[in-house]
Parts: structure tokens; sequence; C-alpha cells
């Protein structure tokens, strides 16, 4: 249950919702309209952009695979001109997860959009490929289901039951990256295969066994590359609709009939996916040997589907990202009770002041978040529990947060208190910075205010705000009682000052 009674406003009938997958072989978005309490899709895009091809070695990100990526966004800007921002949601995988410099990519290519883009992890992407799967093929109750999704620089593997996921893996090994890795310049041979699989198989077998104990009732494969694979096998009659053990070597061996990639000719196979398919099919006859599969269904859906979905969570009362952080309390040992005095007062300051500082529904819920969190670092040491607190929300996998949230996160707990670095921010993009600040100077007064960890309620407590000039009023009885809280109120004028705001207290 949430502590906080913020939410954004729910759907409406009606409503339209789009759902931005950039991913490193397709950019992909997907319409939808919110009626009856269901998606109805009115419109798909898709987009050939090899993001992954542009990759170099040292992170660095080709000029013509930026324009190819640049020049897709601009269009797909343009189809969702007139809906929300808060009804999008566009989302960067593993090629943006790879360059060395993220935001040198993310500024002009949110600029071509008109949107923010998110940076997602490689276990979130997991966990969205499942929610897309399980809303678009419902799994029986009580059956576990396997998913794995061939991507172009990643391939994430999901154990589920029912909506939720229990296990989630996102291995280095992409259709496209396999390719280029152990095939360079092209060259195809069967020695250059077997190499290959027993080098993949070798990454797979960290996770393999944990997977074959969990069990699975039946496994799926979600992406273009399944599909792709599957119609080719059975276009040569060596399965029905599935992709088996049995037809997948069979498969390879006509590929490799071909000694180059531009030669492969294998029935349905498309111009665009022949540069990649050799990598796919690898993939793909690995993870069949490391799991022992006999058998893999094809869905219909992945993550951009299980992106609006998510939407919709987070638009009604089961934001996902409510139960993570509930689970970080709860793993952690935070003070509830102290957490839920902080943020009270954290969004009572925020209400007084959103309007004047353009705050909106998004920057109430990281405050929130932020407010329950800001003492997880005491789990590992009083000392510096900021920086401890920080560095864990920073580098763990929390389910429904992306990249940027998480960074986010962990500036404002890392600026809670004492001196504010001026690295504090530098991970974020530009148009967080500004919230940020202000956001942390919030979260400074509720934690300052409520040291003591006293339940007595604040009778007086008034902020205004002029630009980055900050007035609090207390009343003149109950700081007078309170000695400790008027030196830390005045310490905090110079603390203030790292944020780049200008602070005064008063008593009224």
């Amino acid at each position: 249950m949430p502590l906080s009674s913020t939410t954004p406003p729910p759907l409406q009938e009606g409503d339209l919702l789009a759902a931005i997958d950039l991913g490193s072989n397709s950019f992909h978005m997907v319409i939808a309209r919110y009626l009856l309490g269901q998606l109805r899709v009115v419109d798909r895009l898709r987009e050939t952009v090899r993001m992954a091809d542009g990759l170099d070695g040292k992170g660095g990100l080709s000029p013509e695979a930026r324009q190819r990526a640049l020049e897709c966004l601009a269009r797909f800007g343009q189809r969702i001109r007139d809906i929300p921002p808060l009804r999008v949601r566009a989302l960067a995988t593993n090629t943006v997860r790879k360059l060395r410099s993220p935001l040198a990519f993310l500024m002009p290519a949110e600029t071509a959009l008109g949107h923010p883009i998110e940076v997602v992890s490689g276990r979130e992407e997991a966990r969205l490929i499942y929610l897309g799967v399980a809303h678009a093929q419902p799994p029986h109750p009580g059956q576990q289901r396997l998913v794995i999704d061939i991507g172009g620089g990643s391939t994430e593997f999901i154990i589920g039951r029912g909506f939720e996921t229990i296990e989630r893996e996102s291995l280095q090994a992409g259709c496209i990256a396999s390719t280029r890795r152990f095939f360079p310049g092209g060259k195809l041979s069967k020695k250059r295969w077997k190499d290959a699989l027993t080098e993949i198989g070798a990454e797979f077998q960290p996770f393999a066994a944990k997977y074959k104990v969990q069990g699975w009732n039946e496994a799926l494969g979600s992406s273009g590359t399944h599909k792709a694979i599957s119609d080719m096998c059975a276009a040569m009659k060596l399965s029905k609709g599935a992709i088996t053990a049995e037809a997948l070597p069979l498969l390879r061996e006509e590929l490799l009939r071909a000694k180059h990639i531009d030669e492969i000719d294998l029935p349905t196979l498309s111009n665009e996916r022949r540069p990649i398919i050799a990598g796919g099919i690898l993939v793909l006859e690995a993870a069949f040997q490391a799991l022992e599969l006999q058998k893999l269904q094809v869905s219909k859906a992945a993550m951009r589907e299980g992106i609006l979905y998510d939407i919709v969570g987070r638009a009604s009362e089961n934001d996902l990202r409510d139960e993570s952080v509930a689970a970080l309390m709860h793993r952690y040992g935070i003070d509830s009770t102290q957490a839920q005095r902080v943020e009270a007062t954290a969004q009572r300051l925020f209400e007084q002041v959103a309007a004047l500082w353009n705050l909106e529904t998004d920057d109430a819920l990281m405050l929130g978040w932020a407010a329950r969190l800001h003492e997880i670092g005491l789990a590992i040491a009083h000392s510096g529990y900021h920086t401890h607190g920080s560095y864990i929300l920073e580098n763990s996998d929390i389910a429904g947060f992306s990249r940027q949230e998480q960074q986010l996160l962990a500036a404002l707990v890392r600026t809670h208190r004492r001196n504010v670095p001026k690295s504090a921010f530098e991970a974020l993009p530009d148009r967080l910075l500004m919230p940020a600040r202000r956001l942390a100077a919030l979260l400074r007064l509720a934690v300052l205010l409520h040291r003591a960890h006293e339940a007595d309620p604040i009778p007086t407590l008034e902020l205004s705000a002029d630009g980055d000039n900050l007035s609090l009023v207390l009343a003149q009885a109950y700081i007078d009682a309170r000695p400790l809280l008027r030196a830390d109120l005045i310490g905090e004028v110079d603390g203030m000052t790292g944020l780049g705001i200008s602070f005064k207290p008063f008593i009224a």
C-alpha cells in the first residue's frame, strides 16, 4: 500500500496510449486506445534502424546509425504529437545501455521524438517483455512459462507465473551482436558455428541449471527473430507453427550451405533479415541446448505491448514501482513510521510550491519514493548512509523503474543531507536537472524537520518559492522548544547553496 495518496490521473475511456521500443535492430511503436478497461491497437510502426551495427568497441556510435535513429524518431514523433506526455513511454534498450555517453545520443533523440526517452536495464526489459506476452496470450492458472526474446544486442530469458515474473536474465548475445562477433566479414563455416555454440553455451550455463530446476509448462519465443525462424521451419516442412529441437539443426545445416552471409538462401527469409539471421539461429540453438528445450511456440507480442500495459498499471492503483519500493523497505529494514512522517511532510511542502516551481505529478511520486527510501543506507552504516543509499538505488535492479528514474532516486537520497557534491546530478538528462534540485530541497527540509523522529505534528509549516529563492515559516513556540531544529535550519542556509537555492527560515 503506498504511503502517499499522490497518483497520476486515471485513464479515461477513449484515451490514446503510445509505446516506443528503441531496439538494437528495429524501432517499434504501438498506439492503442483504452476502451472498456482493455487496449485496442489502432496503429503500428516499425523501422529497421540497426543501431547495434553502428556500435564500435569503445561505446561510440557511427554517424550513419545515429542519423537513421534520429530520422526514424522524428517520423514517430509526428504520429504521436497530440498524445499527452503521461500516455507516452519511449524505452531504449541494449545498444543505448552500451554507449559510452548515452546522454549525447538521448538529447537529440528526445528532441526528434518530442518526448522523454528512458533507458531500461536488461532485467526490466525482460519484465516488460513477459508482461506483453502474458497479456497477449494469457497463461493457464498456476502454470509457469518460459519466454525467450532474441533482440539485436541481447537475449532475455524469463520464467513467470500469471502476470508476474519469477526469474529474469539478460545476456549480451543478440542476433546482430552474435553475427558480428562470430562471423566477422560474413564468413560462415561449420567449425565457426561449433566454436560459437560452445562459447555461447558457456555463457548460458550460470543460469541454465537454476532455470531447469524452476521448470516451466510451456516455452514461448518473442521477437521478429523467432517468427522468422518459425516461418522458415514451416516453409521447409520441418515443423508446424513452432520451433522444435529436431528442426533447428536441419535449418542450421541448410543455412551453412552458404559460405557467406550474403549467399544465405532460405525460404521466406527477407532481404532485411538476411544479414543477421545467422546470429539469431545460433543464439536460439544454444538456448535449446542449454535449457534442454524440445519445442518453442511463437508469441505475437513483445516489449512494446508490455510497455502499454505498464502505462495502464502506472495510471491505476497497481503501479509496480510502489511494490518495488515497499520490497526495498522491507529488505533493508527501513523504519516505515519515520518514512511515513518524512513523506507526509515532503508532500505537504510539495503542494505549497508545486505550481510556483512547475512540478508535476511524476515529481510528487519521485519525491514520495525518495522519502520512503532515504534511510536505506543505514543497513550498511550510519556514517555516510546517504552515500550508501544512493549506491544501492543506482545499482540495484528495481522492477518498474527505468535507469533515469533510479538515477534520480539515487541523486535525491545522496543529497538529502550534508554537502551537495557537484557530481550529484551529472548522470541526469538536462530536462530533469531543475526538478531534481528542487525535489532535493524539499526532501532535505522534510528530513531535517523530522530529525528527532518525534510523532508530534508540525502546527505551522508554510513554504513559498520565488524562482530559486525558498522561504520557510514555522511557529515561534514550536521552534523555541526545539533548539536543535533551530540550529539545523540556520545551517541549511549554507546546505541549500549546493543545490543553487537560496533558503531563508522565518519564525511566525
